[in-house]
């Protein structure tokens, strides 16, 4: 315990630099999660189940935790051969010591990039590079992190936006159905939505709801 503390406390240029670098590790792990959500499709996954369970009006089923559960698996198989790259090119030959951190930071951004910018609107990105003052890139890997990161975050979630819009339409047509026919036969002090309610989810499970859900979102990517 005493020489952890005198680690910190020393005034040796080399201590110092070692616990500067410690420090800076430790927090870009702490940072890690955070980073790695905004550069995968975890984003408009997560977005798209929770308008399901928001068009559905079924409070809290599923769960949130069941939802960012099945989100992360979601996510984990869309990126799988973006991870296995990165693995392959980067990280294996950073533990093998046959390239350095910075050549693994270079090899490892390359296949995110390349996934980042498929789904990346073009507009999305040159607002970023044109408020920084960024010259043109000539190739997705000239791309910054910097701009990207935040461009493809802004896309995703327009664009779970844009589908969470389509997942509404019938369920909203039911609601506007169901309204209809309580005003017409004048229960109009009994709320919509608990009669709308068992008909959305008969609805949902009839047509298979989470498999053409799900079947929408891997076809995509």
């Amino acid at each position: 315990m005493n020489e952890f503390v005198n680690f910190f406390n020393s005034s040796d240029p080399a201590n110092v630099s070692s616990s500067v670098k410690l420090l800076l590790l430790l927090t870009v792990l702490s940072l890690a999660p955070s980073i790695l959500i905004l550069m995968t499709c975890f984003t408009r996954i997560v977005i798209v189940l929770g308008f399901v369970r928001t068009s559905l009006a079924t409070q809290q089923m599923p769960p949130n935790q069941v939802i960012v559960g099945l989100a992360l698996f979601l996510t984990f198989f869309v990126m799988a051969p973006t991870f296995q790259e990165v693995n392959k090119e980067a990280l294996t030959p950073l533990l093998e010591e046959k390239i350095g951190l910075d050549e693994a930071y270079e090899r490892a951004s390359g296949p995110f990039k390349e996934f980042m910018s498929a789904q990346t609107r073009q507009k999305d990105l040159a607002l970023f590079l044109d408020y920084a003052k960024m010259d043109k890139p000539k190739s997705i890997q000239d791309i910054p992190l910097t701009a990207l990161v935040p461009a493809f975050a802004i896309s995703e979630i327009k664009t779970a936006f844009q589908i969470g819009f389509m997942i509404f339409i019938p369920f909203l047509v039911i609601d506007m159905v169901i309204a209809s026919v309580l005003m017409s036969m004048g229960m109009m002090m009994l709320p919509p939505v608990l009669i709308s309610l068992p008909f959305k989810i008969l609805l949902f499970v009839l047509v298979d709801g989470w498999y053409l859900v799900v079947k929408s979102l891997l076809q995509s990517f």
